[in-house]
């Protein structure tokens, strides 16, 4: 088993400022970060020029991995063009290699036939908005039933009918792929990982939501392990970003020792 690029995205320490948060990385020996827009209070949300995070990122040794996230980006209409230009100027800017693309996720545009058309649409007019500024667009699937793109085989169908293979890859969460139920991984067409674990017993698959997401442990119901090694058997070589929502993570005081711990027990099992 080859040595594992073990990724943070903000997300596992959201409270954290950018500069805090890349120290954080930096003690765990972690060199690649996601950063995200969606965080309130904090860069990119409050205006944080690409300029200052660069610098940042640079000071700690740090290789921003993405930006997390264009939302509904398959729901394509003028507004979100200009966001996705606008995203794509400052991952440009900040030296981020990848935007995250994140569907629809409320029901809508699920209708066979309609998904599959925005979904190629979108990724149509994105194809040249990312390839100009150098930039990997990551389609991410989610396994929630209301998801308008549930499936990887259809992410990839679609990348390949628009010729888009130079441009998009995948994203591939150990929660939505347990979620959606799919078995096919595609570690070919994957250009970042996404982990989490889901500890609670009790849950069932279709109620488990974001805030139950947690560092992965021994009481993990997803099969984290084993989804990583299927995607390194397969030839993935690309980051292992560590994404948990959970409040109880998001409030720990040192989270150094729990995140070093999440990686000393999935490094363990490979």
């Amino acid at each position: 088993m080859p040595a594992l690029n073990f990724a943070l995205n903000h997300m596992a320490a959201p409270t954290l400022s950018p500069g805090d948060f890349f120290a954080l990385s930096r003690k765990l020996g972690v060199r690649d970060v996601e950063i995200r827009n969606d965080l309130a209070g904090n860069a990119i949300v409050d205006g944080t020029p690409a300029a200052v995070v660069r610098a940042l990122a640079v000071e700690n040794g740090i290789s921003i991995a993405s930006i997390n996230a264009l939302q509904r980006f398959n729901e394509w209409n003028d507004a979100r063009q200009a966001e996705a230009v606008e995203l794509a100027d400052y991952a440009r800017d900040v030296g981020a290699r990848a935007l995250v693309l994140v569907p629809v996720n409320d029901g809508s545009g699920q209708g066979d036939g309609e998904r599959q058309r925005n979904l190629r649409t979108a990724l149509s007019a994105l194809k040249p908005i990312l390839s100009d500024r150098g930039i990997t667009g990551l389609v991410e699937p989610l396994g929630f039933e209301i998801c308008s793109l549930r499936s990887k085989r259809e992410a990839v169908e679609a990348i390949t009918a628009i010729d888009g293979t130079a441009t998009f890859r995948m994203v591939h969460d150990t929660f939505h792929h347990h979620l959606a139920g799919e078995s096919e991984l595609f570690p070919e067409m994957t250009g970042m990982v996404h982990i989490s674990g889901v500890d609670d017993p009790a849950l069932r698959v279709s109620d488990m939501r974001d805030p139950h997401r947690v560092l992965v442990d021994a009481g993990d119901r997803l099969d984290n392990v084993g989804q990583i090694r299927a995607l390194v058997a397969g030839g993935y070589a690309g980051p292992l970003s560590f994404e948990p929502f959970a409040p109880d993570v998001h409030g720990l005081a040192d989270p150094v020792v729990a995140l070093a711990a999440s990686m000393d027990f999935i490094r363990s099992r490979l």
